[in-house]
């Protein structure tokens, strides 16, 4: 059993910026390229723990991604992406967030095998498994599944893909990704490879990531979104900032686990 895509609602823009701060195939240009055998930037154990910046607040949520694990998920190697996201002090007293979601990407190909959205907003609870299935792969997981294009990843995994692009040797970075309900086309490219963003524990230099959503070759309006990626062989991102109609959002990275 598939479900298969819905139209794009401007609506679900909030979840994906939400996901890329509070909580946002592998391709090169524009094709798909396998990545078996591909060495990781990341690594199992990785913890990054973000403050978010909105409006006056300088700490209006906390943001933490985390790798818990590599495992094997009904047949497929996989990496376990986790990001953790709660509102913190004045602005938790307003709207009230508890969020997690988890990203199972393909090993190889970091194309997203399932995603789980555990997400508590205003007291309303909301838990779902999704197991994406592109059209002509034999299924695995047990059903449903929901049908998708060849290389789509959820929004978590795309952040790590992103990690993995050699931005010397890639113009721009292209994916299908479903955030949930909805489909979008991410274009991302590299902006300024020689950036210093100012930490607490120092400046570090970092490339500058503009990403931005599509549909239907048509960009949605009001939205961008960039992430500044550490210029060291983990690539962390360091700062990751939404433009939305009704806000600027902001996370920076505050402190690393092992």
């Amino acid at each position: 059993m598939k479900a298969r895509w819905p139209t794009i609602r401007r609506s679900r823009i909030s979840r994906v910026a939400i996901l890329v701060l509070v909580l946002l195939p592998p391709l090169s240009g524009t094709s798909a390229t396998p990545r078996a055998g591909l060495a990781m930037p990341f690594r199992a154990g990785e913890d990054l723990r973000y403050r978010v910046v909105w409006a006056a607040f300088s700490d209006a949520a906390s943001l933490e991604l985390t790798i818990p694990e590599q495992r094997n998920l009904f047949g497929w190697q996989t990496w376990h992406f986790r990001a953790a996201a709660h509102t913190r002090g004045t602005v938790r007293s307003l709207f009230s967030v508890d969020d997690q979601f988890d990203s199972y990407a393909d090993a190889a190909t970091l194309e997203s095998r399932q995603y789980e959205l555990h997400v508590n907003e205003l007291g309303r609870i909301q838990n779902q498994v999704l197991r994406p299935l592109a059209e002509g792969q034999r299924s695995r997981a047990p059903a449903p599944h929901v049908a998708v294009l060849p290389g789509t990843r959820d929004p978590l995994g795309a952040l790590y893909d992103l990690r993995a692009v050699d931005w010397a040797r890639t113009p721009e970075f292209r994916a299908p990704v479903f955030d949930g309900k909805n489909l979008y086309e991410l274009r991302a490219r590299l902006d300024n490879s020689a950036e210093i963003i100012a930490l607490a524990g120092g400046a570090v230099p970092a490339s500058r990531i503009s990403i931005r959503l599509f549909q239907d070759q048509k960009e949605v309006g009001g939205t961008h979104f960039e992430v500044w990626l550490e210029n060291d062989a983990a690539r962390a991102p360091v700062r990751m900032e939404a433009e939305l109609p009704f806000a600027v959002l902001r996370a920076e990275l505050i402190a690393r686990g092992p």
